[in-house]
């Protein structure tokens, strides 16, 4: 999947994002998201899986933006 099939939910002019790629929440088309953030090593999960962290303001941004 391309990033130009995403839906952007967060940073979309907010924050401090030179390249436009700070910590981010996408929706694809099937509605699942696609979260964008620092990897994270907290606990190594199962294959085919990983782990980001993200700021809680990105998650309450994205949750504005889908109008929940």
């Amino acid at each position: 999947m391309a990033r130009e099939e995403l839906t952007r939910l967060t940073g979309n002019g907010s924050g401090n994002c030179d390249n436009k790629d700070c910590p981010n929440v996408y929706r694809a088309a099937d509605g699942s998201f696609v979260v964008q953030g620092t990897a994270d090593t907290t606990f190594q999960p199962p294959g085919g899986e990983g782990l980001v962290r993200i700021p809680e303001r990105v998650l309450r941004e994205a949750v504005r933006a889908l109008g929940w």
